[in-house]
């Protein structure tokens, strides 16, 4: 889809969602969106039946597709299906990052339940904590895990800089769509996306209000001591590392500063952040853009929509991933286990169940939201978000408690 421009010239595709709402507004999702139907309507391919998938039902019928309105109207998705790839047999230690490990440990209960000689015994903690542990358990020679799914980048680039890794096989991650979302080495692989963004009011602010690059926020009189973040959160964290990769750390120091002394909200959570938008207390915040459809899903009437800055820190699309353990003996099954992840059912589960960026092609995002390679998010590499201690002294630095 082209970028489109409005009255005034300015390109709005990859800011915002839809103007006057759409998904994001009072409509429903298929009766906004001709892309959510193939050519003659269907949502579905001809002869697509029960037996195209694995387990007790379709995925239309809820296998592996969110309930949700915003799951709603969707298209069959393309890529690998289950069906062709290698049935999962074995066990598999896993060490998964919490956050969003509610959401995967729903998975994989549905992969085990198609496969009964599959199993998986998880041990969840933060990302952060589970790859210290990883690196201490494979400098021992001790190592407890197989796998390691961690919410977020730079636990996995912390991992493979200490050499604690095996690399995934090519096939493995051959279904990634955006090499940017592979490490190198094939380090690890991205499952799923998410994107920063700022979530903005629409009876407080206009589009034009809301800043295209970060570095701008809080530029105006609308936005100075209306905004909302949540620096303890890891996200934040790693936008913020984002930041000092791309503008340096005086700049980063200084951003923070400025917002600081223009009253910035703290919040626990980019949730809370959300939700303070939606209802009117915040004019606008900083958080991941998943958030916003969980609050529009909801709160369909809610007056929230979605900006995306372009090119800088406030773009960065950041992944959560998975990644071979070193020393492990079931790295075939792992390999298995992550084009599992990648294939068309799993990428459908993670748009439509926690609405993150599908990996692979063939999945669109919920909601109308811009794909990935319609973003602008900042030249990074990912594995880079890994030096988090560098960020939080500069945080501290800038009064900003992380």
């Amino acid at each position: 889809m082209e970028d489109e421009v409005d009255s005034r010239g300015r390109s709005v595709s990859r800011r915002r969602l839809v103007q006057g709402g759409a998904v994001l507004g009072t409509a429903s999702v298929a009766g906004c969106f001709g892309m959510f139907n193939d050519d003659d309507g269907n949502n579905t391919p001809q002869n697509a039946n029960v037996s195209d998938f694995r387990g007790t039902g379709p995925l239309v019928e809820g296998n592996f597709r969110g309930s949700g309105r915003l799951a709603s109207g969707r298209p069959y998705p393309g890529g690998t299906s289950i069906n062709d790839l290698p049935d999962l047999s074995g066990d598999l230690a896993l060490y998964i990052g919490g956050g969003e490990g509610g959401i995967y440990t729903n998975l994989i209960n549905k992969l085990e339940s198609i496969y009964p000689d599959f199993s998986v015994q998880p041990s969840s903690n933060d990302s952060a904590s589970l790859a210290q542990t990883i690196v201490e358990e494979v400098d021992a020679g001790a190592s407890q895990a197989d796998v390691f799914w961690s919410i977020d980048a730079s636990s996995l680039g912390y991992v493979a800089d200490n050499d604690a890794y095996d690399p995934l096989s090519d096939e493995a991650v051959g279904a990634v769509a955006n090499s940017q979302f592979v490490g190198d080495d094939n380090a690890w692989a991205g499952v799923a996306g998410r994107a920063r963004a700022v979530p903005y009011n629409t009876n407080r602010l206009s589009e034009s209000d809301v800043p295209n690059k970060v570095q701008e926020f809080p530029s105006t009189s609308a936005l100075q001591g209306s905004m909302g973040w949540a620096p303890t959160y890891g996200a934040f964290k790693s936008f913020v590392t984002a930041m000092r990769l791309v503008r340096g750390e005086e700049a980063t120091r200084q951003w923070l500063v400025d917002m600081r002394e223009a009253g910035t909200e703290r919040y626990g959570n980019e949730y809370a952040v959300s939700q303070n938008v939606a209802n009117g207390s915040l004019a606008a915040g900083f958080a991941n853009h998943y958030y916003a459809l969980r609050v529009k899903n909801q709160r369909p009437n809610a007056p929230l929509e979605l900006a995306f800055t372009e090119g800088d820190a406030g773009g960065l699309v950041n992944i959560s991933g998975v990644m071979k353990v070193k020393g492990t003996d079931k790295g075939d099954l792992v390999d298995n286990f992550v084009r599992h992840l990648l294939s068309a059912e799993a990428q459908e589960f993670f748009a439509t169940v926690s609405f993150s960026y599908p990996m692979i092609k063939g999945v669109k995002p919920v909601a109308g939201l811009p794909t990935v390679d319609k973003l602008s998010p900042p030249d990074i590499d990912l594995s880079e978000l890994s030096n988090v201690q560098e960020t939080i002294e500069l945080m501290e630095s800038a009064n900003v408690s992380p």
